[in-house]
């Protein structure tokens, strides 16, 4: 059975400005617009006493910024429902949509955390690749830091070393046309970056990637001077088409699906020309593999 992307359980507590003096020049200079508390509810999936699991947009910070609370995820959470601690279980890269978990307490984050070491909690995502993939395709190895990019948080799959840590991807095309590929994609692993170095890695990158895609030059510009229209036409999406569809136990538990943000559908609409209801037929296609993935390990 693939694994869900492990991470540690966070406790969030306000940064100060200070706090990010240490931050390369990679971070992203581009600055996204601030949290709408009714927007933040119209994103919340599921609440009870004890968590809360949220459609994140792809363009929003998980973690608190300098730029306030209602600049990221975590420090909306905070200011609209009036906690003063969460627990973040998972996390996500800012242009990755999709499900994540916030716990109002640290007893639910233990234990949610802990079910994910288990492995009794599994994540899947769906993504869309540059290419046509014609088969299901696992992608191992070892990434570590890329020492050719200037990009301080840059990975590729390089040899065994000290530094390197084994990765491990499975990618499942859902539906190919028009030179892309919709698929769903597991990992048994949970390493930085890690299903857009795999994608990348074969040959197959992630419409809308700027790192790792044909020309890093995007990310640095991206960084440097926030997005450009004309980037549109070669890129296809103003971010990475990566979407974090499920998350959830596996059996004998809560388990989530996450809706497709309208900026994913547009680009299976348009560019693949997939059905209008074509989010429904994907899923059960998807919901088959993912299953058979994490019941069969």
């Amino acid at each position: 059975m693939a694994l869900p992307i492990l991470f540690p359980l966070f406790f969030v507590n306000p940064l100060s400005e200070s706090s990010f003096s240490h931050l390369s020049a990679s971070v992203h200079r581009d600055v996204a617009p601030l949290v709408k508390p009714s927007r933040l509810r119209s994103w919340l999936l599921y609440e009870d006493e004890s968590i809360l699991v949220f459609n994140k947009p792809g363009w929003l910070v998980c973690h608190p910024s300098k730029n306030g609370p209602w600049s990221s995820l975590v420090g909306a959470v905070r200011e609209s429902f009036q906690l003063d601690q969460v627990y973040l279980v998972g996390r996500l890269d800012r242009e990755t949509s999709g499900l994540i978990l916030l716990a109002k307490n640290k007893t639910a984050g233990r234990l949610w955390q802990k079910s994910l070491e288990q492995k009794k909690v599994k994540r899947s995502y769906w993504a869309i690749l540059t290419g046509e993939l014609s088969e299901q395709t696992r992608v191992k190895g070892y990434l570590g830091k890329d020492p050719d990019s200037p990009v301080f948080v840059k990975q590729r799959v390089i040899g065994n070393t000290n530094k390197s840590k084994y990765a491990e991807s499975e990618f499942f095309p859902l539906f190919a046309k028009n030179g892309y590929t919709l698929c769903s994609v597991v990992t048994k692993t949970g390493r930085k970056h890690q299903i857009r170095v795999h994608a990348q890695s074969m040959g197959f990158p992630l419409v809308g990637e700027k790192l790792y895609g044909l020309n890093e030059q995007y990310y640095l510009e991206f960084c440097r001077d926030g997005w450009r229209e004309e980037w549109l036409a070669e890129l296809g999406m103003k971010r990475q088409a990566l979407h974090a569809r499920t998350f959830g136990f596996v059996e004998d538990g809560p388990s989530f699906v996450a809706p497709l943000p309208s900026d994913f559908l547009s680009f299976l609409n348009d560019r693949l020309d997939a059905e209008s209801n074509c989010e429904e037929e994907f899923a059960e296609k998807s919901r088959i593999w993912t299953e058979a993935q994490f019941l069969g390990e």
